[in-house]
This record gives C-alpha cells, sequence and structure tokens, in this order.
C-alpha cells in the first residue's frame, strides 16, 4: 500500500510570498520615528526615540544631529527586529524632519556648534542645531523685513523667525569670523539626506519653504539664490563659488529635487549605523508638515459619507486643491496646493515644486497648539489635582477633562458644552502668531478671568483654549480663500486628532467636514515611507513613478467629523469669531497706540537708596 501524503505542518515550508518595504523617517521636535510600510501601504512596524533638546537661555533651542542621528538608527533597527522584517526586502527610505537648521564645517563635515557666546562646542554635544521654534534672530528677522525685497511675496509678506536665513544671519553676526567662514548650512531633512548618502543634494521643499531660494524662472529668478537679497542683509558671503555652502545652483554646482526624487543610495557607513543593507534608495526630503500633507490628502474620500470611502473612482490629483492639510503637534500647519500661484497675506508661499511638479503650495500656520494646550492647562492652579485625578482613572489629562467638560454641561442642564463657555474670551497667541497675522510679538488675552481656581475654572480654561484653536483655524483657512484658494476640507494629522471636543470644534468653526486619518499617530512618518517607495520606483533613466499616484495607492480610510448642524451652536460660535477678530485687532491697536505714546522715552536706571 502506497503511502498517503501529509500536508507539511512545519510553519518553514509555507509559501510566503515576497513583499517589498519602504522605511519612512520622521524627525520632530522631541522624538524621532521610523515606520515599515509594506507595498500594500500598510505601516507594520513603528518605533520611536526621544532626541535632546537644550535650551541655553530664554528663546533658545539647540539640538544635535549626531543625537538624532542616533535616535533615527535606533528606531530603524527596533521597527524592523521587533516587527520580524526581512530587512533584505527593504526598497527605499524617506525623511522628514523639522525646518531647523543644521550647520557643518565645509572642509571637516563635523557638526559645527551654534551656542554662543564661544561656540567651542566644550560639553561635547555636538549641539549644531538650531531648532525651529528658536527666537534667538529676533533683530536679524526685522532687518530682513525691513527690505521689502520681492522674494518675502513668496513668504506671504514677511519672513518668519522661524525659517532658517535669519538664523543664519544671527551666526553671521555673533560667531568668529573664521568659524562662520567654514560653515555651510542645511535644513535639517537634508542635513540627514546627507549624513544617509552622502550627496549634497538639496531638496526644493527645503530651501524654497524656508530658506528664499526662488525657483528658476519664477518672477525671473536665474539662479534660484537671490544674490541682491543676500546682500542687502548682510550675507553676501554665501553667495561666493555660486552659492555653494547652501547648496550651490541647480545642474552647476549643485542639485535639487522634489518630494520623494533619488537622492542615492544608503552609504555602507549609514547602512551600518541602521542596520540595513548599503544601496537603498533614498527619496529627497521634505519638511514635516509637508509629509503630514503627503499621508493624508490621497484618501479617496466621499464627503457625504461617514466614513472615507475607498472604493470610490481614482483620485485626480485636482482633488487635492480642496483639501487643506492641518498637521497637528507642538504647533499646527496647514498646507494647500493649487495649479497657479496663489498670494495670501501672512501665508507663507505660494511655493513651486516643493511637492509635485510645476504645482504650488501654501502654508499657514498657528505658533502652538500642543504646546499651547499643555501651557494652559500646567499652568493652571487645579493642575496637579487634575493630573492626579487622570493618574486614578489611568487616563491622559486630556481626555478627564473632556469629561468633566461633559459632566459640567449634564450638571448645569446645557444644552451643549460650548453653553460653558458662551462667556469666557481667550485669545491664544502666547507665542506669537505665524498666520494670517504673521506677527511674533502677539500675545494672548482673557475676557471673562475670574478667581475661580477649582477643576471647574480649569476645564473652562482649557476648552477654551481649544475654541481658539479652532476659530484661528477659521481666521487661517478665510483668509486663503478669500485670496483664491478653494478650500472645502480639512484634512487633519497628528495626536491633537484624538480629541474628539476638538475636532468637532475646528468642523463647525470652519463648517466643513475634517478627516481623521487611519494612522491618527503616523500619518506624518507614513508620508515620509511613501517618498522611500518614490525613490524606490526610479528606473535606469532616473523616471520615477508620480508622487500623486504612490499617494493614491498607499493611503488609507479614516474617519469624518462633520460640522454641527446645531442652529444655536452655530450662532454662539459666529459670535465668538466675531470676538476673536475684535481681540486680535485691538491688540494691536493697543500697542501701536502705547508705541505712540512711549516714542523717545529712554530708560532712565534708578540706583537704590
Amino acid at each position: 500500500m502506497a503511502a498517503s501524503r501529509v500536508l507539511s505542518t512545519d510553519p518553514r515550508n509555507e509559501l510566503r510570498p515576497f513583499v517589498e518595504h519602504y522605511i519612512g523617517i520622521d524627525v520632530g521636535t522631541g522624538s524621532a520615528r521610523a515606520c515599515i510600510m509594506n507595498d500594500q501601504g500598510d505601516i507594520v512596524g513603528l518605533a520611536s526615540e526621544n532626541i535632546g533638546l537644550w535650551q541655553p537661555q530664554t528663546g533658545y533651542y539647540e539640538q544635535s544631529t549626531t543625537d538624532i542621528w542616533r535616535c533615527i538608527c535606533s528606531s530603524v533597527r527596533r521597527a524592523i527586529d521587533q516587527h520580524n522584517i526581512d530587512r533584505t526586502t527593504i526598497r527605499g527610505i524617506g525623511f522628514d524632519a523639522t525646518c531647523s537648521l543644521a550647520v557643518f564645517a565645509g572642509d571637516t563635515d563635523e557638526p559645527v556648534c551654534v551656542t554662543g557666546p564661544n561656540f567651542d562646542n566644550k560639553d561635547g554635544a555636538d549641539r549644531n542645531v538650531i531648532l525651529w521654534l528658536d527666537h534667538r534672530p529676533e533683530e536679524e528677522t526685522k532687518k530682513i523685513n525691513a527690505t521689502n525685497h520681492n522674494l518675502l511675496r513668496y513668504v506671504g509678506g514677511k519672513m518668519s523667525i522661524e525659517m532658517e536665513i535669519p538664523k543664519v544671519l544671527w551666526l553671521k553676526n555673533n560667531m568668529p569670523k573664521e568659524l562662520f567662514d567654514r560653515c555651510k548650512f542645511y535644513d535639517l531633512t537634508d542635513a540627514l539626506t546627507h549624513i544617509a548618502t552622502g550627496s549634497e543634494t538639496r531638496s526644493f521643499c527645503s530651501v524654497v519653504c524656508k530658506q528664499g531660494y526662488v525657483p528658476v524662472g519664477v518672477d525671473g529668478s536665474v539662479k534660484g539664490w537671490q544674490e541682491d537679497f543676500l546682500k542687502e542683509i548682510g550675507l553676501e558671503d554665501l553667495a561666493e563659488d555660486n552659492f555653494k555652502r547652501m547648496g550651490g545652483v541647480d545642474n552647476v554646482n549643485g542639485r535639487y529635487l522634489t518630494a520623494g526624487e533619488l537622492v542615492g543610495t544608503l552609504s555602507e557607513k549609514a547602512a551600518s549605523d541602521m542596520g540595513l543593507q548599503p544601496g537603498i534608495a533614498v527619496g529627497s526630503g521634505v519638511i514635516d508638515a509637508y509629509a503630514g500633507w503627503i499621508g493624508t490628502v490621497g484618501a479617496k474620500v466621499k464627503l457625504d459619507d461617514d466614513r472615507l470611502d475607498m472604493e470610490v473612482a481614482k483620485n485626480d490629483v485636482s482633488q487635492a486643491f480642496t483639501r487643506l492639510a492641518a498637521v497637528a503637534g507642538t504647533s499646527t500647519c496647514h498646507l494647500a496646493m493649487s495649479r497657479d500661484p496663489v498670494f495670501v497675506n501672512g501665508v507663507w508661499g505660494p511655493y513651486r515644486d516643493v511637492l509635485l511638479p510645476d504645482y504650488w503650495m501654501a502654508e499657514g500656520g498657528q505658533s502652538a497648539t500642543g504646546e499651547l494646550l499643555k501651557h494652559v492647562i500646567e499652568t493652571h492652579p487645579a493642575f496637579q489635582e487634575a493630573h492626579s485625578v487622570a493618574e486614578t482613572y489611568n487616563t491622559n489629562i486630556y481626555d478627564f477633562l473632556n469629561e468633566h467638560l461633559r459632566d459640567m454641561a449634564e450638571k448645569a442642564d446645557a444644552p451643549h458644552i460650548s453653553w460653558l463657555g458662551r462667556h469666557f474670551f481667550l485669545y491664544g497667541d502666547l507665542f506669537g502668531n505665524r498666520s494670517p497675522v504673521a506677527d511674533p510679538n502677539m500675545k494672548g488675552s482673557v475676557i471673562g478671568l475670574s478667581s475661580d481656581k477649582s477643576l471647574d475654572g480649569l476645564a473652562l480654561y482649557y476648552y477654551a483654549t481649544m475654541e481658539f484653536i479652532a476659530l484661528q483655524t477659521h481666521q487661517i483657512v478665510s483668509a486663503m480663500n478669500n485670496s483664491g484658494h478653494v478650500i472645502s476640507s480639512i484634512f487633519m494629522s497628528g495626536s491633537q486628532c484624538q480629541n474628539d471636543i476638538l475636532m468637532q470644534l475646528v468642523a463647525s468653526a470652519c463648517d466643513m467636514p475634517v478627516l481623521i486619518p487611519r494612522y491618527v499617530h503616523a500619518a506624518v512618518v507614513h508620508g515620509a515611507a511613501m517618498l522611500g517607495a518614490k525613490a524606490a520606483s526610479t528606473d535606469k533613466e532616473g523616471n520615477s513613478e508620480p508622487l500623486w499616484n504612490i499617494m493614491d495607492r498607499y493611503s488609507k480610510a479614516g474617519k469624518m467629523v462633520k460640522p454641527s448642524t446645531d442652529t444655536s451652536l452655530r450662532k454662539l460660535l459666529a459670535a465668538k469669531y466675531k470676538v476673536f477678530l475684535e481681540q486680535c485687532e485691538s491688540q494691536q491697536r493697543y500697542r501701536r497706540e502705547v508705541d505712540e505714546a512711549v516714542a523717545g522715552w529712554t530708560s532712565t536706571r534708578v540706583g537704590t537708596p
């Protein structure tokens, strides 16, 4: 009798289809994250590590590319190991990072310390990064904006203190000349692709959005960098050798790429650091908020459904024009694409070529949203009590306060949570205004302040802060649409997406649906992985798959928050928005009137008796 054939139960004998993977790396203000995305767009591995942040004095924020790279490599290794990913299946890597300034020595390629007054790096921390939120170059920013140079049209009329040219100018004004003359400058994203590949290639996203680069052909630009502007502000030395220290001139002594285009391949050293094989494709990186755009707005959507519908017809890129990407973290960035340039006062851009060739991006933003919520909560007298109670319930303080607000509304028999704060008016520009006022000196104000130190008082302050964030979002969207954008939906990303009260306020204040992505905590790093997929698609002729096609294929469904249809709530928010605008405008007027009153008044130091 012939022996019967029995299927093997050994798992090693199972057929495993070959799956390709792509790595996304996101460097935020506080952490470096790595995600592994498969060729279906699913995140199959995720790890993060906190990065160092130094504050040598008030308003100064510094980091280290050495520390950041170590955290990146650790995150990549853990994401791969913890999820048992076959390293030989990694095909591409994409980077995003905050728009921070990284400084290296041109002769040694070593980090250059940015900590004054000695810049000697004695502490060994290699602190060569001036973080985006560093406000040291206040005078330099004023000098730059006083030029009224034509390129300022492409940054909303004013260059922000958060951008990188003011920081470079501060270094020139404070560094020993011989040290400054040795420096070369990168946006942090470009510094990371440089460390990964050895290439000096820069991304259009970095230089156009944050460094005053105007793409060739735009408004008569010939070399991208504007030599007359650099000379006028005192940085004429950066124009030497065809702007070599900033990346050079495209196709002359430099190379500039749109998002995800192939920068090069992973070097032997970088591969060893990451625990990967050398030769993996590395895509041109983007600023972190722009990775949030990539990771969210490509989803197929039916706006009349409760869920994002992935079965509708294939997305056309024109659908992106109606979708605002709101990338919410420490701050919030608001990104919109258009076919033609749209100029909006107080909104950065329009920027050409930074994500998709020949299309334009605009970037509004709030200087502090997550940081503002954190500040308001932690400085209230009832914070410790709230924190202790939240820990007792094993929840975070935001969820606890949301539940407390619901309890307060129920006890007061209020028609809506917003009723509780109807006579409390918070204007929250505690960290300056990015858009649309574009004034780093804006501050906060409160009408309706009481002596309440209780949990109820904290909850009310917290609610008013969320309301402020929603109303300011409405202000930014209105400014963009009034200037020519056609935004009709908001695609959120970041941890604030989990705050249901905040999301409902944003949707209702703006009167448009808010779309929350599948990967709430990982939409940005998911977008970075798509850059890796684009780089990996590059053929021998240098052509690669359009980024929009990759976004269309790999984006995932999420859920939708519709604006409230409650007529009374809409009337209340409309009234609160009117007060919000008056608080914004009156603060500017009050400062002007006081400045006029004290003009010419010099301070006199009075000695102690």
